[in-house]
């Protein structure tokens, strides 16, 4: 009976596939959302002076609604250490561990970092990703192009070192570049056209180097973006239905739909 109560609450907690399931996720997601607002609100000077106390019970209720996910998750899992260190465990651990770290601040300087350990809560919004059912494709995709993306990176930051140390011999520390790490900042926000302005080459050559750096920095954008795109269309082509059931022994996701038994660990799936 009790092995049969626990499957049916797995079931409804960890998966969308049945009408209880999805009324979980939703009221989830809403709790979610509402406390990410609440955060954000927060910070506002005028709204905590105004809403102080509110916006305290809002927060310790959306702290033990959190609390009682968490736990009911763990109970739930046949091996909990699973859930707790893999992703989503952790970030529910991040969600709700502020609040009570908060308690035990004590001294002159404690309402300071009481507000730096609210900022944490933030955390939240990332618990959002169980919700959205992309988000596996996006994940998929960026860990494909991983490595041609360090590789670009690499290659970035080998131009960005280069010209940087080419325009701190060119221009010098009377124009602003006093060193190579400086030189190197400078590489870097030319390349990304962020344009800061705080340095500034004055010499003629100085100004060409700058100019090719920054027709370099638009084609410097588009790749990412075109490495990152390339392996979404291989991963939507490749990518099968999949549900939203979760392994009850070691809380993994991403099984087919006519799949029987858990792909990492074997365990029988129903």
């Amino acid at each position: 009976m009790n092995s049969t109560f626990k499957r049916r609450m797995h079931e409804i907690v960890f998966e969308a596939d049945t009408p209880a399931g999805k009324i979980f996720d939703v009221l989830l997601l809403l709790l979610i959302l509402l406390s990410i607002v609440i955060v954000c609100i927060d910070s506002v000077e005028s709204i905590h002076a105004r809403f102080e106390y509110l916006l305290y019970f809002l927060e310790w209720t959306m702290t033990l609604l959190f609390s009682m996910e968490y736990g009911l998750r763990i109970w739930l899992t046949r091996r909990p250490t699973k859930y707790i260190f893999s992703f989503f465990g952790i970030i529910d651990l991040l969600s709700i561990l502020p609040t009570f770290l908060s308690i035990f601040i004590a001294g002159s300087q404690s309402l300071l970092v009481f507000r730096s350990f609210r900022l944490l809560r933030v955390f939240r919004v990332l618990k959002l990703g169980r919700y959205l059912g992309e988000s596996r494709q996006l994940i998929h995709a960026l860990r494909a192009s991983r490595a041609k993306i360090i590789v670009f990176v690499s290659v970035v930051l080998a131009v960005a070192l280069i010209m940087g140390t080419l325009m701190y011999l060119v221009e010098g520390s009377k124009n602003g570049f006093t060193s190579i790490p400086r030189s190197f900042y400078w590489a870097v926000v030319t390349m990304t056209t962020v344009g800061y302005g705080d340095i500034a080459p004055q010499t003629v050559i100085g100004q060409s180097i700058a100019t090719i750096l920054m027709v370099l920095g638009y084609g410097i954008i588009a790749v990412p973006t075109g490495i990152v795109t390339v392996e979404l269309r291989n991963s939507k082509d490749k990518s099968a239905v999949i549900s939203t059931q979760a392994c009850q022994n070691c809380s993994k996701e991403g099984h087919d739909l006519d799949a029987e038994f858990c792909k990492f660990c074997g365990e029988p799936l129903k």
